[in-house]
């Protein structure tokens, strides 16, 4: 079933940032989003290229935990902010792939079927850095976003603060628990 789904995963991301790329461009890096499934497209095919392997076993993991995170925020911080948002990010465009399909196959394939890392703080690691930059690319006005907690001019000191201690730790808690899942 994993070399089944790790296929399927693999369509999908195509399918998926083909999307993303011809909408947004070079501009897919600054999305954690694109990022998460970038890695995902990586850890497919590695899973594919080298089953078994402790290298694919810590991207499969690291992939799986990004994507849950996707998941997790747009279901509750992102889609609620929109109208229509749920339909707009969950089940269109390449939200259908990136924010629904794609996790909730990578969740089901490393959980039930592949080897399993033990690697649980990288995914946290990795996230923090990423929001350390986002924010620095804020704060020096060099980008704006792409999410709204990065928008240090729009909330207060006290509010990014907050925003990041809480998704550290939601990073944490998904790591933990997608590495008890599949324990």
């Amino acid at each position: 079933m994993s070399t089944a789904a790790n296929i399927v995963i693999i369509i999908l991301e195509i399918i998926g940032l083909g999307i993303s790329i011809k909408s947004r461009k070079a501009e897919v890096f600054v999305y954690y989003t694109q990022l998460a499934n970038m890695v995902t497209l990586l850890s497919s095919a590695v899973f594919l290229a080298a089953k078994g392997s402790p290298a694919a076993a810590v991207l499969r993991y690291l992939s799986t935990v990004m994507l849950v995170m996707t998941f997790l925020i747009t279901v509750a911080v992102l889609a609620p902010q929109m109208e229509d948002g749920f339909r707009k990010l969950m089940f269109s465009g390449n939200g259908l792939y990136h924010h629904t399909l794609c996790p909730v196959i990578s969740v089901a394939s490393y959980v039930l079927w592949e080897p399993h890392s033990g690697v649980w703080l990288l995914p946290t690691v990795l996230t923090f850095v990423y929001g350390l930059v986002m924010l620095y690319l804020n704060y020096s006005k060099k980008y704006d976003g792409p999410y709204p907690f990065f928008r240090v001019y729009d909330q207060s000191a006290a509010a990014t603060v907050i925003w990041m201690a809480a998704l550290t730790g939601l990073i944490a808690l998904i790591s933990l628990a997608v590495r008890l899942a599949a324990a």
